[in-house]
C-alpha cells in the first residue's frame, strides 16, 4: 500500500511543479517587481516540488524491495548493511512523509535512515523556505505600491 501511495505523492509532486512553473513563467513575464518576485516564488516552489518528488521516487523504490516477498527477502533488502550479525535484527520499516525518509527498525529498537540521498531533505527545506520568502516580499512590495498609489489618488483630488 505505502508503494501506491508514494507513487501517487510523487504525481502530485510532479504535476503540481509543473503547474507552479507555468504560472511562474507567466508571472515573470509580465513585468514589475512584485510579480517578477511572485513569479519566481512560483519558480523556486516548483523547484522544491519536483525536489520533494525525487526523495520520494528513492523512498517509494525502497518500499516496494522491502515489500517484495520471496527468497532472499529476509532481512528486509533495503535495509541491509552488509554487517550479518545487525542485519537479521531488522524486523522492520517505516516511511516518513516530512521529512522524506526511510527509516529501518532492529528488534532491539535502535533505528536508522536509508536509501534517500543526504542532500534531498536540506535542499528541499532551503527551497521551499525560499519560495515563502519571496512570496512573502512579493506581497509586501505589492501592498506598498497600492497605498503608494491611493496616497497619490488622494493629493490630486481636489
Amino acid at each position: 500500500m505505502s508503494v501506491l501511495l508514494c507513487l501517487l505523492v510523487v504525481l502530485v509532486a510532479v504535476v503540481s511543479g509543473v503547474v507552479f512553473l507555468g504560472r511562474g513563467l507567466a508571472c515573470v513575464w509580465r513585468g514589475g517587481l512584485a510579480r517578477s518576485l511572485r513569479g519566481l516564488a512560483y519558480v523556486v516552489a516548483a523547484g522544491a516540488a519536483v525536489m520533494y518528488a525525487w526523495g520520494m521516487l528513492y523512498v517509494g523504490g525502497a518500499a516496494l524491495e522491502a515489500e517484495d516477498g520471496g527468497a532472499d527477502s529476509s532481512p528486509i533488502r533495503p535495509c541491509r548493511t552488509g554487517v550479518q550479525e545487525r542485519d537479521y535484527r531488522i524486523d522492520d520499516y517505516h516511511v516518513w512523509w516530512v521529512p522524506v525518509r526511510f527509516v529501518c527498525h532492529r528488534s532491539d529498537g535502535t533505528t536508522y535512515d536509508r536509501e534517500v540521498p543526504g542532500y534531498v531533505n536540506p535542499a528541499l527545506a532551503g527551497l521551499a523556505v525560499s519560495a515563502v520568502a519571496l512570496a512573502v516580499s512579493a506581497r509586501s512590495i505589492s501592498a506598498r505600491s497600492a497605498s503608494a498609489r491611493s496616497v497619490d489618488e488622494r493629493a490630486r483630488r481636489p
